[in-house]
Order: structure tokens, then C-alpha cells, then sequence
């Protein structure tokens, strides 16, 4: 599985402390991140990370255009609802994408344990399958 993970700036502790916690779990997939968040996993929790652009400077979109290609199977997505966001619209429209191509989304730590139990138990393999029918 392709797996995105994204987080704003107060959030990105937590995101490196869940990738630290679930490392042999994550290990297992394709890891995508946008710039910093990237980095970061990829120094403290020794994971292999495609890194992409900085959010604000087009990785939010360059996430965006794998999910709209169906070629992203989880999104991690650790927002802060509390602080606005200079690139707010591209927050909205990855999340929208997630919504239109019925990519699991989780937005805090607590919705993300569960999806990737989940995924470790095999209730995301739907998405194997639809890959299967789009090739």
C-alpha cells in the first residue's frame, strides 16, 4: 500500500511520534511525505520515505494528483484545527480528493491508530482490488 503523511507544523511531533510507535507496521508499505514531515520520520524513525515539496509550496498538490491518479491508498493527514493555515485551499482540496476517491483519510492521531490496525488486519485490501480492476 501507498501511504501519505502529512502534518502541519504543531503536529508534526505527534506524526513522528505515531511513525516511531507503528515502525513495523509503516515499514511494510510505501511511505509518502511532503517536505519537512518527511525528513523527520526518515531521521528519528529510520523509515524509507518519498519526500515530496513543503505543503506550502506544492506538496499538498503533489499529493493531490497521486490520490486523483489512484495511485495513493491511505492518507495521515495530522492538521492543527486550531491555527489557520496560509495554504488552506490545498488542505480543503486534498481532503476533498480523499472524500471523491474514497481514500481512507485520518486527520489526528486517534483516527490514524485505527486505520492502520486495520490495514494491518486486512480491511483496506478492497483497495488491492480496485487497483487490480483500474490496471
Amino acid at each position: 500500500m501507498k501511504i501519505a503523511l502529512i502534518a502541519h507544523d504543531s503536529k508534526k511531533d505527534s506524526l513522528v511520534e505515531f511513525a516511531i510507535a507503528y515502525k513495523e507496521i509503516l515499514q511494510q508499505h510505501d511511505l509518502y511525505a511532503t517536505g519537512t514531515t518527511g525528513r523527520r520520520i526518515i531521521e528519528e524513525a529510520g523509515l524509507s520515505v518519498t519526500c515530496f515539496r513543503s505543503g506550502p509550496l506544492g506538496g499538498d498538490q503533489q499529493m493531490g494528483a497521486m490520490i486523483a491518479n489512484n495511485d495513493m491508498d491511505m492518507v495521515f493527514f495530522f492538521r492543527d484545527p486550531l491555527t489557520a493555515q496560509p495554504h488552506e485551499p490545498d488542505c480543503t482540496a486534498l481532503i476533498r480528493l480523499c472524500d471523491v476517491y474514497n481514500i481512507p483519510l485520518a486527520t489526528n492521531m486517534g483516527t490514524a491508530e485505527i486505520l492502520l490496525k486495520g490495514l494491518q488486519e486486512g480491511f483496506v485490501d478492497w483497495r488491492l482490488i480496485q487497483e487490480r480492476k483500474s490496471n
